[in-house]
Parts: structure tokens; sequence; C-alpha cells
């Protein structure tokens, strides 16, 4: 991770781990939805996975390599996640914890979204970015802040949320979630690329936009 101080970043996953320990479990659903069933022979383990005899765990279920290589941003946005949870370490199951790198390329930007289940604290090692998030209704209130190296910014849970690198230069941050799959809503993927499309009737009010717009919106998404 060329220019990156290790111990700087290795200083920032233990104090992550510590603001996360007060709660370090998921008390809400890891899943969109939990359908109730009567036959229990037709149900799922949800909240988590099966569970492995401890006695069976090795290192390497506690264990991730890669976080040193950029990630691809060579796609509309001009950004990359890679992110390290329960499917990537099967040991943070039930840890409540988890953590991603995102690469920006110049101008490149992780577009709003949310996490349905989990806080981010996000720290930058490379760039400077422009930040933000968007309070509940009614007020909709926009909170913003310029980041630079060693900066550190925090996104509530479920709350719309983005980073924009204002440079001409790569961007790096890496951020901790508090759940072991805190999920992503990308709103724009969402609401105009959503399967089956939402009516465009639908957004186009809601939008308060021409049809057509909405039309092409949908087709690009």
């Amino acid at each position: 991770m060329k220019g990156i101080d290790s111990i700087f970043l290795a200083c920032f996953l233990v104090s992550a781990f510590a603001c996360f320990l007060a709660s370090a479990f998921d008390p809400s659903p890891l899943q969109d939805f939990c359908v109730a069933i009567d036959d229990p022979k037709d149900g799922v383990f949800v909240n988590g996975k099966f569970c492995k005899d401890p006695k069976l765990a090795v290192a390497d279920d506690f264990f991730f390599s890669g976080l040193n290589k950029p990630g691809n941003t060579y796609n509309r946005v001009g950004s990359n996640v890679t992110t390290v949870n329960v499917d990537q370490i099967p040991g943070l199951n039930t840890l409540g914890i988890s953590l991603v790198r995102i690469d920006y390329a110049p101008y490149g930007e992780n577009p709003p979204h949310t996490h349905p289940r989990g806080t981010e604290i996000l720290v930058v090692v490379q760039g400077t970015l422009y930040v933000g998030f968007v309070t509940s209704n009614p007020e909709n209130r926009l909170i913003t802040k310029i980041l630079y190296p060693g900066d550190v910014f925090v996104f509530p849970i479920g709350l719309i949320h983005f980073q924009y690198n204002l440079g001409n230069t790569a961007a790096v941050a890496f951020a901790g979630l508090s759940s072991q799959n805190a999920g992503v809503i990308t709103i724009a993927n969402a609401v105009f690329g959503s399967n089956p499309p939402i009516n465009p009737d639908v957004l186009t009010k809601a939008f308060q936009l021409d049809k057509n717009v909405v039309t092409h919106l949908q087709s690009i998404f």
C-alpha cells in the first residue's frame, strides 16, 4: 500500500474495534426480511451463519489478505469498494464489525447510499474527500466536511451518505462498520435500476421529472 503508513492503518483498525466493542454483536436482522413459516424444516438460520465447532477453528477463519491492493476504479462513478465482512472472514460471525477499503479515481465518488444495518466510521489515508450525509425527514439537513489524510468522519446508521474525491489524483479511505454484514443500498441503482423497474409514473411524480428523463435514467441503471 504505497504511500500509506502501515502503522497509522494499524492504529485505526485497533481504534475502530475499540469503538464497536461496547456493542460487538448484531441485535437486529442481518437480512432484508424474514418471512414466518409454520414448518421449521423449510426454515433457514437467520441473523448470522451456522457456527463451526470451536475446536475446529483455525487461524484462516479470522484472516484476510489483500487490502494493500488498490481496487479497480474504472467504472461510471470512479470508485471501488473492497469489502471484508463475514463472507470474507468467517470468524466475524456474531462479532458485529466489518471493514472496507474504498479507492477513488481522480474526481471519482462513492455515490449516495445507505447501510441499513450499520454505522460507518471512515478515515482518509490518501487524497482529499468531500463527504456528507443527510438527516431523516422532515429536516433532510445536509451535514458535510472536507477530509484530508488522517481525518475521521462518522456516517450514522441508515442515513444517506457519500464521498467525493476533490483531487486530480487517486484517493484511498478505510472504514469500519458496526455490523458483520451492514448491507448497502445505492440510491440511484435502487430507484432507477430496480428489477422489475418501478412504474415510470411513480418516479415522474416523486422526482418531479419529465417521464422521458425517468425512462432514460431507468435505461442506464
